[in-house]
Protein backbone atom coordinates (compact mmCIF):
# COMPACT_ATOMS: atom_id res chain seq x y z
CA UNK A 1 0.00 0.00 0.00
CA UNK A 2 1.86 3.30 -1.06
CA UNK A 3 1.80 6.43 0.78
CA UNK A 4 -0.13 9.09 -0.47
CA UNK A 5 -1.04 12.56 0.07
CA UNK A 6 -3.13 12.91 2.99
CA UNK A 7 -6.81 14.36 3.04
CA UNK A 8 -6.50 17.55 5.17
CA UNK A 9 -8.75 15.70 8.12
CA UNK A 10 -6.03 12.77 8.49
CA UNK A 11 -3.37 15.11 8.02
CA UNK A 12 -4.23 17.61 11.17
CA UNK A 13 -5.19 14.47 12.82
CA UNK A 14 -1.93 12.80 12.28
CA UNK A 15 -0.18 15.95 13.24
CA UNK A 16 -1.91 15.71 17.14
CA UNK A 17 -1.02 11.77 17.11
CA UNK A 18 2.66 12.86 16.14
CA UNK A 19 2.90 15.73 18.55
CA UNK A 20 1.35 13.48 21.27
CA UNK A 21 4.49 10.32 20.04
CA UNK A 22 7.12 12.88 20.34
CA UNK A 23 5.83 14.29 23.82
CA UNK A 24 6.29 10.81 24.84
CA UNK A 25 9.80 10.05 22.91
CA UNK A 26 11.36 13.33 24.77
CA UNK A 27 10.32 11.24 28.42
CA UNK A 28 12.94 9.37 27.48
CA UNK A 29 14.14 5.79 27.02
CA UNK A 30 13.17 3.37 29.85
CA UNK A 31 14.90 -0.07 29.65
CA UNK A 32 13.12 -3.56 30.18
CA UNK A 33 11.39 -5.69 28.13
CA UNK A 34 8.34 -6.18 30.72
CA UNK A 35 6.03 -3.83 29.27
CA UNK A 36 6.71 -4.94 25.42
CA UNK A 37 5.73 -8.62 27.08
CA UNK A 38 2.93 -7.08 28.16
CA UNK A 39 2.02 -5.29 25.11
CA UNK A 40 2.05 -7.60 22.78
CA UNK A 41 -0.22 -10.16 24.98
CA UNK A 42 -2.30 -7.66 25.30
CA UNK A 43 -2.32 -7.72 20.80
CA UNK A 44 -2.69 -11.11 20.55
CA UNK A 45 1.13 -11.49 19.62
CA UNK A 46 1.50 -10.67 16.61
CA UNK A 47 4.87 -10.99 16.59
CA UNK A 48 4.60 -14.34 16.22
CA UNK A 49 2.85 -14.32 13.17
CA UNK A 50 5.64 -13.73 10.72
CA UNK A 51 8.78 -14.95 10.54
CA UNK A 52 11.57 -12.46 11.53
CA UNK A 53 15.80 -11.34 11.09
CA UNK A 54 17.02 -9.34 14.25
CA UNK A 55 20.17 -7.11 13.76
CA UNK A 56 21.96 -5.38 17.00
CA UNK A 57 25.47 -3.09 17.13
CA UNK A 58 27.16 -0.25 17.92
CA UNK A 59 27.37 1.33 14.65
CA UNK A 60 26.21 -0.30 11.43
CA UNK A 61 22.85 -2.27 12.51
CA UNK A 62 20.66 0.23 10.04
CA UNK A 63 22.83 -0.42 7.22
CA UNK A 64 22.95 -3.83 7.56
CA UNK A 65 18.88 -4.03 8.13
CA UNK A 66 18.58 -2.40 4.48
CA UNK A 67 21.25 -4.04 2.71
CA UNK A 68 19.31 -7.54 3.58
CA UNK A 69 15.84 -6.44 3.51
CA UNK A 70 17.06 -5.36 -0.27
CA UNK A 71 17.77 -8.51 -1.38
CA UNK A 72 14.88 -10.15 0.08
CA UNK A 73 12.61 -7.76 -1.67
CA UNK A 74 14.75 -8.32 -4.58
CA UNK A 75 14.42 -12.35 -4.68
CA UNK A 76 10.55 -11.94 -4.66
CA UNK A 77 10.22 -12.09 -0.81
CA UNK A 78 7.52 -9.47 0.98
CA UNK A 79 9.14 -7.89 3.16
CA UNK A 80 9.31 -5.84 6.52
CA UNK A 81 11.78 -3.15 7.33
CA UNK A 82 12.19 -1.93 11.51
CA UNK A 83 14.47 0.53 11.66
CA UNK A 84 14.89 4.07 14.34
CA UNK A 85 15.34 6.50 14.65
CA UNK A 86 13.32 7.91 11.33
CA UNK A 87 14.80 10.91 9.14
CA UNK A 88 11.66 12.50 8.45
CA UNK A 89 8.34 11.08 9.43
CA UNK A 90 7.54 8.71 12.10
CA UNK A 91 6.48 6.65 9.31
CA UNK A 92 9.94 5.84 7.89
CA UNK A 93 10.60 3.19 10.85
CA UNK A 94 7.50 0.78 9.88
CA UNK A 95 8.11 -0.25 6.22
CA UNK A 96 6.78 -3.19 4.45
CA UNK A 97 8.59 -3.44 1.02
CA UNK A 98 10.23 -0.41 1.61
CA UNK A 99 7.15 1.95 1.62
CA UNK A 100 6.59 3.45 4.80
CA UNK A 101 3.58 3.54 7.04
CA UNK A 102 1.36 6.45 6.04
CA UNK A 103 -0.65 8.68 7.73
CA UNK A 104 -4.02 6.79 7.75
CA UNK A 105 -2.23 3.49 8.42
CA UNK A 106 -0.80 4.82 11.34
CA UNK A 107 -3.60 6.57 13.04
CA UNK A 108 -5.87 3.55 12.47
CA UNK A 109 -3.08 0.88 14.15
CA UNK A 110 -2.93 3.51 17.02
CA UNK A 111 -6.48 3.05 17.76
CA UNK A 112 -5.66 -0.66 18.31
CA UNK A 113 -2.62 -0.36 20.18
CA UNK A 114 -4.44 2.12 22.25
CA UNK A 115 -6.78 -0.03 24.67
CA UNK A 116 -3.60 -1.99 25.02
CA UNK A 117 -1.16 0.42 26.18
CA UNK A 118 -3.52 0.84 28.90
CA UNK A 119 -4.12 -2.24 30.13
CA UNK A 120 -0.64 -2.47 30.57
CA UNK A 121 -0.79 0.53 32.16
CA UNK A 122 -3.47 -0.43 34.37
CA UNK A 123 -1.74 -3.85 34.98
CA UNK A 124 0.51 -4.78 37.95
CA UNK A 125 3.44 -3.62 35.79
CA UNK A 126 1.67 0.31 36.24
CA UNK A 127 3.33 1.88 33.65
CA UNK A 128 2.28 3.12 30.49
CA UNK A 129 4.15 1.47 27.22
CA UNK A 130 7.19 3.88 26.04
CA UNK A 131 7.67 5.82 22.61
CA UNK A 132 9.86 2.37 21.66
CA UNK A 133 7.38 0.61 22.61
CA UNK A 134 4.25 2.07 21.17
CA UNK A 135 6.19 2.04 17.76
CA UNK A 136 7.32 -1.78 17.99
CA UNK A 137 3.96 -2.65 18.26
CA UNK A 138 2.66 -0.95 15.30
CA UNK A 139 5.32 -2.23 13.12
CA UNK A 140 4.07 -5.99 14.91
CA UNK A 141 0.37 -5.21 13.77
CA UNK A 142 1.33 -3.64 10.64
CA UNK A 143 3.47 -6.57 9.34
CA UNK A 144 1.74 -8.97 10.99
CA UNK A 145 -1.55 -7.68 8.78
CA UNK A 146 0.30 -7.33 5.39
CA UNK A 147 1.13 -10.78 5.66
CA UNK A 148 5.28 -10.22 5.00
CA UNK A 149 7.42 -13.07 4.24
CA UNK A 150 10.42 -11.74 6.34
CA UNK A 151 10.95 -9.25 8.45
CA UNK A 152 14.07 -7.39 9.38
CA UNK A 153 14.06 -5.56 12.94
CA UNK A 154 17.03 -3.38 14.27
CA UNK A 155 17.35 -3.16 17.79
CA UNK A 156 17.43 0.33 19.47
CA UNK A 157 19.28 0.64 22.80
CA UNK A 158 21.13 -2.71 23.72
CA UNK A 159 19.62 -6.16 22.94
CA UNK A 160 18.20 -8.06 25.95
CA UNK A 161 16.59 -5.81 27.50
CA UNK A 162 15.33 -4.02 24.08
CA UNK A 163 11.22 -3.79 23.00
CA UNK A 164 11.97 -5.59 19.99
CA UNK A 165 13.54 -8.71 22.05
CA UNK A 166 10.14 -10.35 22.05
CA UNK A 167 10.58 -11.76 18.79
CA UNK A 168 11.39 -15.19 17.86
CA UNK A 169 13.94 -14.88 15.53
CA UNK A 170 14.91 -16.94 12.32
CA UNK A 171 18.91 -16.06 12.75
CA UNK A 172 20.07 -12.76 14.68
CA UNK A 173 23.27 -10.58 13.98
CA UNK A 174 25.77 -8.51 16.17
CA UNK A 175 27.14 -6.06 13.32
CA UNK A 176 29.82 -4.30 16.12
CA UNK A 177 30.29 -3.96 19.67
CA UNK A 178 31.92 -0.46 21.39
CA UNK A 179 31.89 2.00 23.59
CA UNK A 180 28.48 3.62 23.69
CA UNK A 181 25.05 4.15 26.13
CA UNK A 182 27.61 2.81 28.62
CA UNK A 183 25.14 4.05 31.03
CA UNK A 184 22.81 1.61 30.37
CA UNK A 185 24.25 -1.55 28.99
CA UNK A 186 27.94 -1.18 30.71
CA UNK A 187 31.45 0.24 30.99
CA UNK A 188 33.40 -2.51 29.13
CA UNK A 189 33.03 -3.60 25.44
CA UNK A 190 32.52 -7.25 27.00
CA UNK A 191 29.47 -6.07 28.83
CA UNK A 192 28.22 -4.43 25.94
CA UNK A 193 28.56 -7.76 24.45
CA UNK A 194 26.72 -9.42 26.53
CA UNK A 195 23.79 -7.08 26.08
CA UNK A 196 23.86 -7.30 22.68
CA UNK A 197 24.05 -10.84 22.26
CA UNK A 198 20.69 -11.17 24.05
CA UNK A 199 18.88 -11.37 20.75
CA UNK A 200 20.25 -14.55 20.13
CA UNK A 201 18.18 -17.63 19.95
CA UNK A 202 18.36 -21.20 21.07
CA UNK A 203 19.80 -23.38 17.96
CA UNK A 204 18.77 -20.38 15.50
CA UNK A 205 22.47 -18.44 13.50
CA UNK A 206 24.59 -16.40 15.13
CA UNK A 207 26.21 -13.83 12.61
CA UNK A 208 29.07 -11.74 14.17
CA UNK A 209 31.07 -8.74 12.30
CA UNK A 210 34.21 -7.91 12.86
CA UNK A 211 33.87 -7.29 16.51
CA UNK A 212 37.45 -6.77 19.40
CA UNK A 213 38.99 -9.76 20.73
CA UNK A 214 36.95 -9.43 24.07
CA UNK A 215 33.06 -8.57 22.67
CA UNK A 216 33.78 -11.46 20.34
CA UNK A 217 34.48 -14.06 23.43
CA UNK A 218 31.56 -13.34 25.17
CA UNK A 219 29.62 -13.27 21.65
CA UNK A 220 30.59 -16.37 21.20
CA UNK A 221 30.04 -18.05 24.45
CA UNK A 222 26.46 -16.68 24.34
CA UNK A 223 26.24 -18.39 20.91
CA UNK A 224 27.99 -21.35 22.45
CA UNK A 225 25.75 -21.74 25.20
CA UNK A 226 22.49 -21.86 23.51
CA UNK A 227 24.01 -24.41 20.55
CA UNK A 228 23.55 -21.77 17.83
CA UNK A 229 26.31 -21.91 14.76
CA UNK A 230 28.31 -19.14 14.36
CA UNK A 231 28.77 -17.42 10.80
CA UNK A 232 31.86 -14.54 11.61
CA UNK A 233 32.98 -12.08 9.15
CA UNK A 234 36.80 -12.68 9.86
CA UNK A 235 36.89 -16.63 9.19
CA UNK A 236 34.12 -16.16 5.79
CA UNK A 237 35.83 -13.83 4.44
CA UNK A 238 39.64 -13.63 2.78
CA UNK A 239 39.85 -10.20 3.61
CA UNK A 240 38.09 -6.80 2.67
CA UNK A 241 39.15 -6.71 -0.75
CA UNK A 242 36.80 -10.18 -1.11
CA UNK A 243 33.95 -8.08 1.35
CA UNK A 244 30.64 -7.48 -1.01
CA UNK A 245 30.46 -4.06 -3.05
CA UNK A 246 28.09 -1.58 -2.35
CA UNK A 247 26.90 1.97 -3.47
CA UNK A 248 26.81 3.01 0.22
CA UNK A 249 30.46 4.75 0.15
CA UNK A 250 32.90 4.01 2.41
CA UNK A 251 35.13 0.79 4.15
CA UNK A 252 32.86 -0.09 7.11
CA UNK A 253 30.19 -0.16 4.95
CA UNK A 254 32.31 -3.25 2.52
CA UNK A 255 31.82 -4.74 6.45
CA UNK A 256 28.91 -4.46 6.48
CA UNK A 257 27.50 -5.66 3.22
CA UNK A 258 30.03 -8.88 4.27
CA UNK A 259 27.78 -9.29 7.84
CA UNK A 260 24.52 -8.79 5.41
CA UNK A 261 25.69 -11.58 3.21
CA UNK A 262 25.98 -13.97 5.96
CA UNK A 263 22.73 -13.42 7.41
CA UNK A 264 21.19 -14.23 4.07
CA UNK A 265 23.76 -17.10 3.86
CA UNK A 266 22.11 -18.03 7.77
CA UNK A 267 18.66 -18.62 6.05
CA UNK A 268 19.36 -19.77 2.80
CA UNK A 269 17.75 -22.97 3.37
CA UNK A 270 14.31 -21.08 4.26
CA UNK A 271 14.87 -17.68 2.19
CA UNK A 272 17.05 -18.24 -0.59
CA UNK A 273 18.64 -15.60 -2.37
CA UNK A 274 20.86 -16.22 -5.38
CA UNK A 275 24.32 -14.56 -5.17
CA UNK A 276 23.81 -12.30 -8.30
CA UNK A 277 20.62 -11.23 -6.83
CA UNK A 278 21.92 -10.03 -3.72
CA UNK A 279 25.10 -8.25 -5.48
CA UNK A 280 22.41 -6.40 -7.92
CA UNK A 281 20.14 -5.18 -4.37
CA UNK A 282 23.42 -4.19 -2.45
CA UNK A 283 24.69 -1.61 -5.38
CA UNK A 284 21.54 -0.05 -5.53
CA UNK A 285 19.93 0.27 -1.39
CA UNK A 286 19.11 3.30 -0.45
CA UNK A 287 19.92 4.21 3.39
CA UNK A 288 19.81 8.06 3.24
CA UNK A 289 22.20 10.07 5.96
CA UNK A 290 25.02 7.71 5.37
CA UNK A 291 27.56 9.75 3.86
CA UNK A 292 25.26 10.99 0.98
CA UNK A 293 26.76 13.72 -1.34
CA UNK A 294 24.58 16.24 -2.77
CA UNK A 295 25.44 19.56 -4.05
CA UNK A 296 23.44 22.93 -2.69
CA UNK A 297 23.18 26.04 -4.71
CA UNK A 298 26.13 24.82 -6.51
CA UNK A 299 28.36 23.94 -3.68
CA UNK A 300 29.56 20.12 -2.51
CA UNK A 301 27.64 19.44 0.43
CA UNK A 302 28.22 15.87 2.91
CA UNK A 303 25.54 14.64 5.01
CA UNK A 304 26.91 11.79 7.40
CA UNK A 305 25.70 10.93 10.88
CA UNK A 306 28.25 9.91 13.13
CA UNK A 307 27.35 10.10 16.66
CA UNK A 308 30.17 7.70 18.64
CA UNK A 309 34.09 6.41 18.53
CA UNK A 310 33.37 3.98 16.31
CA UNK A 311 31.49 5.81 13.93
CA UNK A 312 33.95 8.64 14.08
CA UNK A 313 36.76 6.36 13.04
CA UNK A 314 34.28 5.08 10.27
CA UNK A 315 34.09 8.93 9.34
CA UNK A 316 37.94 9.54 9.10
CA UNK A 317 38.63 6.83 6.88
CA UNK A 318 35.91 8.45 4.73
CA UNK A 319 37.16 11.77 4.46
CA UNK A 320 40.67 10.15 3.69
CA UNK A 321 39.08 8.39 1.26
CA UNK A 322 37.48 11.20 -0.63
CA UNK A 323 39.30 14.54 0.20
CA UNK A 324 43.51 13.04 1.52
CA UNK A 325 45.27 14.61 3.62
CA UNK A 326 43.43 17.22 5.92
CA UNK A 327 44.09 20.26 4.90
CA UNK A 328 41.36 22.64 6.91
CA UNK A 329 39.28 23.31 3.86
CA UNK A 330 35.88 21.94 5.05
CA UNK A 331 33.04 24.05 6.30
CA UNK A 332 31.70 21.64 9.17
CA UNK A 333 28.66 21.81 10.23
CA UNK A 334 28.05 19.65 14.33
CA UNK A 335 25.29 18.74 16.34
CA UNK A 336 24.88 16.33 18.60
CA UNK A 337 23.40 14.52 22.26
CA UNK A 338 26.21 14.16 24.10
CA UNK A 339 29.31 15.12 25.41
CA UNK A 340 31.32 12.23 25.16
CA UNK A 341 30.28 12.02 21.51
CA UNK A 342 31.71 15.64 20.82
CA UNK A 343 34.69 14.07 22.34
CA UNK A 344 35.08 11.49 19.64
CA UNK A 345 34.51 13.48 17.08
CA UNK A 346 36.08 16.40 17.34
CA UNK A 347 40.03 15.09 16.88
CA UNK A 348 38.55 13.47 13.49
CA UNK A 349 37.07 16.76 12.43
CA UNK A 350 39.48 19.77 13.27
CA UNK A 351 42.12 18.74 10.92
CA UNK A 352 39.35 18.85 8.54
CA UNK A 353 37.77 22.13 9.27
CA UNK A 354 38.01 25.73 7.94
CA UNK A 355 35.40 26.68 10.72
CA UNK A 356 33.08 24.65 12.84
CA UNK A 357 29.42 25.55 12.84
CA UNK A 358 27.48 24.36 16.17
CA UNK A 359 24.51 23.56 15.16
CA UNK A 360 21.48 22.47 18.49
CA UNK A 361 19.17 19.45 17.00
CA UNK A 362 15.74 20.12 18.22
CA UNK A 363 15.71 17.32 20.87
CA UNK A 364 15.49 17.54 24.89
CA UNK A 365 19.36 15.84 25.03
CA UNK A 366 21.28 18.18 22.53
CA UNK A 367 24.47 19.48 23.49
CA UNK A 368 24.73 23.11 23.55
CA UNK A 369 26.39 25.10 21.40
CA UNK A 370 28.25 26.92 24.27
CA UNK A 371 29.59 23.70 25.54
CA UNK A 372 30.68 22.06 22.33
CA UNK A 373 32.56 25.40 22.07
CA UNK A 374 34.23 24.31 25.42
CA UNK A 375 35.74 20.94 24.04
CA UNK A 376 37.58 22.66 20.63
CA UNK A 377 40.90 23.15 21.84
CA UNK A 378 42.52 26.93 21.68
CA UNK A 379 45.20 24.96 18.90
CA UNK A 380 42.08 25.05 16.55
CA UNK A 381 42.50 28.42 14.64
CA UNK A 382 39.68 28.49 12.45
CA UNK A 383 36.42 29.92 13.41
CA UNK A 384 33.89 28.46 15.88
CA UNK A 385 30.56 29.78 16.18
CA UNK A 386 26.76 28.79 17.26
CA UNK A 387 24.34 28.90 14.15
CA UNK A 388 20.55 27.79 13.22
CA UNK A 389 20.09 25.71 10.42
CA UNK A 390 17.45 28.33 8.92
CA UNK A 391 20.68 30.60 8.08
CA UNK A 392 22.42 27.44 6.75
CA UNK A 393 20.04 26.64 4.36
CA UNK A 394 17.65 29.53 3.96
CA UNK A 395 16.08 27.90 0.92
CA UNK A 396 16.77 23.81 -0.59
CA UNK A 397 18.44 25.80 -3.23
CA UNK A 398 20.98 28.10 -0.85
CA UNK A 399 24.18 27.41 1.09
CA UNK A 400 24.16 30.55 2.97
CA UNK A 401 28.09 29.56 4.94
CA UNK A 402 30.83 31.93 4.24
CA UNK A 403 33.78 30.63 2.43
CA UNK A 404 32.82 29.09 -0.80
CA UNK A 405 33.30 27.07 -2.86
CA UNK A 406 34.73 25.45 0.42
CA UNK A 407 33.00 21.88 0.42
CA UNK A 408 30.27 21.93 3.74
CA UNK A 409 29.92 18.57 5.81
CA UNK A 410 27.14 17.96 8.08
CA UNK A 411 27.96 15.34 10.78
CA UNK A 412 26.73 14.06 14.12
CA UNK A 413 23.32 13.04 15.52
CA UNK A 414 21.08 11.53 13.10
CA UNK A 415 18.03 14.13 14.44
CA UNK A 416 20.30 17.13 13.08
CA UNK A 417 20.50 15.52 9.51
CA UNK A 418 16.95 14.87 9.93
CA UNK A 419 16.23 18.79 10.08
CA UNK A 420 18.54 19.09 7.32
CA UNK A 421 17.12 17.18 5.08
CA UNK A 422 13.22 18.72 5.70
CA UNK A 423 14.97 21.83 4.87
CA UNK A 424 16.40 20.60 1.44
CA UNK A 425 13.53 18.40 0.37
CA UNK A 426 10.25 19.88 2.17
CA UNK A 427 7.75 17.16 1.69
CA UNK A 428 4.41 18.67 1.34
CA UNK A 429 2.80 14.96 0.55
CA UNK A 430 3.42 13.96 4.20
CA UNK A 431 2.23 15.51 7.52
CA UNK A 432 4.64 16.84 9.53
CA UNK A 433 4.10 17.94 13.27
CA UNK A 434 1.64 20.30 14.49
CA UNK A 435 2.39 23.19 16.15
CA UNK A 436 -0.79 22.59 18.84
CA UNK A 437 0.21 21.41 22.69
CA UNK A 438 -1.97 18.64 23.76
CA UNK A 439 -1.67 17.46 27.57
CA UNK A 440 -3.51 14.00 27.12
CA UNK A 441 -1.93 11.06 27.13
CA UNK A 442 -1.73 8.87 24.26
Amino acid sequence: MHSTRPDDETAARYALLHDQLVRLRNRGSRYGVERMRALVAELGHPQASFPCLHVAGTNGKGSVCALVEAALRRAGYRTGLYTSPHLRHLGERVQVDRVPLGAADCLRLVERVRPAAAAVAAGPLGEEPSFFEWMTALAFLRFAEAGVDCAVLETGLGGRLDATNVVESEAAALTSVGLDHCEQLGPTRARIAGEKAGIFRAGRPVVLGLLAPDAEAVARGRAEALGSPVLSVAESFGGEEDYPETNLFGAYQRRNAATAWLLLDAVADRFPVPAEVRRAAFRTVHWPGRWEERTVGGRPVILDCTHNEEGARALGENLQARLGPPRGELEIVLGTLGRDRVEALLPVLLPYARSLHLVVPDQPRALPAEEIATLVPLSFAGEVRAARLEEIFPSPETCGLPGAPAPVLLTGSLYLLAEVLERLEPDPGQPGPSTVTLQDRI
